[in-house]
């Protein structure tokens, strides 16, 4: 009996039209990081394992694909050895987690080709062993951009209006959430619970998803104080403007120096992007956002579509002052964002927000009534094509008119250039609107000047 045909738990095929409207995202955030003169790296897509472990927290580490040695992995290993010791003996190598830290790698493996400040931007896929969801997938793709190099804050204010110019141009009205880690590790300075700063930010970075009530309970069960609890309280239910936050956060930070510095930080990107007047995106200081996630050090960003029923994070990022240290280059300072390419393309799809050309790539398609139709035909479909005009033509010569124009149909292509007997002769092609059914005679020079 033959095997049924299926895919692993959380990934996806993608259809021809599914793959268009993928590029689409992926160009225009592609324009975006190079307008802000961001340039392409690519990193493998498994790294060493040691490369990986430890970065991600706990939680994150335990999100992690490990690849089994080659050939007889178990050969002269003890099968019996506890869980942490045997994945070390029997797994070298592990796909990668997210971008970030291979670009941390790349970046000291490379320090002497490159020039500091380094602005670099990747798109490539990611894999976590998460439990597949709407929404949450195993294989996704990342969209990064990154400056290393470089304490300026000017930069974060740059990643914001990258943010702004993408969602504008993709349509997509969205809210750009900031906050410091600088901030949330004055607050557990202050409530007297430095050394769990990394407990505190796992358990409010998950408010949205299951409460204030679920956010305390997770930090009793983790050994936070009750006296630290009632401190964090209303901080957690705090609602007010970025003004009245900040000023809300000046009261109760003023005695950590560290907290001091985090509202200096964000103080300064307020003012800068309400001085730039972003496109269509809003800016929130969010009080709460943690990104669980163990390198950001100071500012953090996460995104969200003000629109549709997806209220998941579409974009997010953050400042990280030491993550190449880890690999042996010490303080140099990035900061990064990462576009959420799957989730965008989920928004887009829910909201029908792709632009009429995005849904067919070819513009025009040639049928004929015969093979000598098709040959006069192919020079033509030659010409079109070098004027930059995606075009096609029908391969079954002879093939019924109505098989042809289904197969238009079927790609959504805007025009159908037919040719017969009578065009052959007067070189007047008929070109037909697939969307209002006109149809005129025309010359293939003026084919190409309307098309293009």
């Amino acid at each position: 009996m033959a095997q049924k045909p299926s895919i692993p738990k959380g990934t996806r095929d993608f259809s021809p039209q599914e793959m268009v409207r993928r590029n689409y995202i992926f160009d225009t955030i592609k324009k975006v990081f190079q307008r802000f003169g961001y340039l392409p790296i690519e990193t493998p897509a498994m790294e060493n394992l040691s490369t990986l472990m430890g970065k991600y927290g706990d939680e994150g580490d335990k999100l992690i694909f490990k690849i089994l040695n080659s050939g007889d992995f178990k050969s002269g290993v003890d099968m019996n050895l506890e869980a942490k010791q045997l994945t070390n003996k029997i797994s070298e190598k592990a796909l990668k987690y997210d971008l970030t830290v291979p670009f941390a790698r790349y970046v000291v493996q490379h320090q002497s080709e490159i020039t500091f400040p380094f602005k670099r931007y990747q798109i490539q896929p990611v894999w976590r062993a998460d439990r597949p969801q709407k929404g949450r997938y195993r294989e996704f793709y990342q969209c990064d951009a990154d400056v290393i190099g470089s304490n300026a804050l000017i930069n974060e204010v740059e990643l914001t209006q990258m943010i702004d110019d993408v969602f504008t141009t993709l349509k997509v009205p969205v809210v750009i959430k900031i906050n410091n880690r600088k901030i949330l590790g004055g607050i557990a300075e202050v409530i007297g619970e430095k050394e769990k700063i990394i407990t505190i930010t796992v358990a409010i970075d998950k408010l949205d998803k299951i409460g204030a009530d679920g956010v305390i309970k997770e930090l009793q069960e983790n050994g936070i104080s009750e006296a630290a609890i009632q401190k964090l309280q209303p901080l957690i239910e705090f609602k007010g403007t970025i003004l009245e936050k900040v000023n809300f956060l000046k009261g109760l930070l003023s005695s950590s120096e560290i907290g001091v510095k985090g509202i200096e930080e964000v103080e300064y990107i307020f003012k800068t992007v309400e001085a730039l007047k972003l496109n269509t995106a809003e800016v929130e200081l969010d009080i709460t956002l943690a990104r669980g996630l163990n390198y950001y050090t100071g500012a953090i960003f996460e995104v969200k579509a003000n629109v549709g029923t997806l209220s998941s994070s579409i974009c997010g990022g953050g400042r990280y002052d030491d993550l190449t240290g880890i690999f042996g280059l010490p303080n140099m300072s990035g900061v990064g964002i990462s576009f959420g390419a799957d989730r965008i393309y989920d928004v887009l799809n829910e909201m029908n927000l792709y632009p009429e050309s995005v849904a067919a790539s070819t513009k025009v398609l040639f049928v004929t009534f015969g093979e000598a139709e098709q040959n006069y035909c192919l020079p033509l479909l030659a010409q079109v094509r070098k004027a930059g005009i995606n075009s096609e033509i029908y391969p079954d010569a002879g093939a019924k008119m109505k098989k042809q124009m289904g197969y238009a149909d079927d790609k959504k292509i805007p025009f159908v250039c037919i040719v017969g007997s009578d065009e052959m002769q007067s070189g007047m092609l008929t070109l037909k609107n697939m969307s209002s059914g006109e149809q005129e005679k025309i010359r293939i020079e003026d084919i190409i000047q309307k098309l293009k």
